[in-house]
């Protein structure tokens, strides 16, 4: 008698299964108030950010310590709080979305915009407002 275990072979671990808890469920599309979704889809800043799939494109972004704790933390509350699991990359994917869709729709009075304003102006100036 062989004191090996009797393990399964390859083709049953790699096998494709179906059931219904894998079957992937459709996104719940949560009402935005008339006014403010027919402004956005006007405008086409309606983005989204692309959620789980496979990207084709890569970048790397470096960030301060400070900046990934947040990251961190606010991926944390938003588990915490609202039941949503994410990744960092989802969460920077959904940042830009907002961001990029904010810029479409105010140009020159969105926050990108005024954000790197500020850091273009003099360190005493930008801690004195």
């Amino acid at each position: 008698m062989s004191r090996r275990a009797s393990l399964p072979g390859a083709s049953e671990l790699f096998r494709l299964t179906s059931s219904p808890a894998l079957e992937p469920v459709p996104p719940v599309e949560v009402p935005k108030p008339a006014d403010e979704r027919g402004r956005l889809e006007r405008t086409g800043a309606a983005r989204r950010g692309s959620g789980r799939q496979k990207h084709d494109s890569k970048i790397t972004v470096y960030v301060s310590g400070d900046e990934l704790v947040a990251m961190e933390q606010a991926r944390l509350a938003l588990r915490a709080q609202h039941g949503l699991v994410i990744d960092r990359g989802r969460l920077v994917r959904e940042a830009v979305a907002v961001l990029l869709a904010d810029f479409e729709q105010h140009g020159p009075d969105s926050v990108l915009v005024q954000r790197l304003r500020a850091h273009e102006l003099d360190p005493e100036e930008v801690a004195g407002s």
